[in-house]
């Protein structure tokens, strides 16, 4: 390990150095792959437990190419609570990740809502910059104010006369927009397509802050927010 450059060599005359970021960038991915994935494929564990006897292999989410993946175990020997439960934070995260996604790319490509302040940069920088200033502070507070109200509503509201459809459905007899016109083959469709966008989206907007991180753009143009 040279002290000066973070960069292993072996002793070996025809071995190429090995670039730690770019090890650790690959683990990072590799391992936020495998705890997002969780719920969804066979394990090779034995037939013994609940959760790999076939109990989830119905559920929505368990489809091709992996059917049924869950390398953690996380779903051995759960019950129908537990499964719910795990869907709901799937569905919670992809939702939010999606948002991320959106927000990060267009806010990369250079667009900012009217009044914002222009040396306001894109990414993690934009924390600091919003933070050192009053009109950032303003910005910011009106951020947690609705990330609270977003918190409060997007859930399944016990008080009310409503019984969910699914697990995730947090219209509440209110909000509608036409979901009761679909018949359930298409209901189903929707629903998947949902899920499936927020498992990519969460990988997306890891990829993204990872590659922010290290300095490596994977955007056109070359573009690397807060850089």
């Amino acid at each position: 390990l040279h002290p000066s450059t973070s960069t292993i060599f072996f002793p070996l005359s025809n071995t190429l150095p090995i670039h730690t970021p770019n090890i650790m960038m690959k683990l990072a991915l590799f391992a936020a792959l495998a705890g997002s994935a969780a719920a969804f494929a066979p394990s090779p564990v034995a037939q013994t437990n609940t959760a790999l006897s076939g109990a989830f292999d119905a559920e929505l989410g368990a489809q091709a190419p992996l059917g049924f993946f869950d390398p953690l175990g996380m779903l051995n020997d759960a019950d129908q609570e537990r499964f719910d439960r795990l869907r709901l934070v799937e569905l919670k995260h992809g939702r939010v990740s999606m948002l991320a996604v959106v927000g990060y790319l267009t806010t990369a490509s250079g667009y900012r809502f009217p009044n914002f302040p222009a040396d306001v940069p894109a990414g993690f920088g934009a924390w600091k910059a919003l933070g050192s200033s009053d009109d950032g502070k303003a910005i910011l507070a009106q951020m947690m104010a609705f990330f609270a109200v977003a918190e409060i509503v997007n859930r399944d509201a016990d008080w009310l006369d409503n019984e969910a459809e699914f697990v995730g459905d947090f219209r509440n007899g209110k909000l509608d927009f036409g979901w009761d016109k679909f018949d359930d083959a298409t209901k189903l469709k929707k629903r998947a397509i949902e899920l499936n966008n927020g498992r990519a989206a969460q990988m997306g907007i890891l990829g993204l802050m990872v590659h922010e991180k290290l300095g490596v753009s994977i955007l056109p143009g070359n573009v690397l927010p807060g850089h």
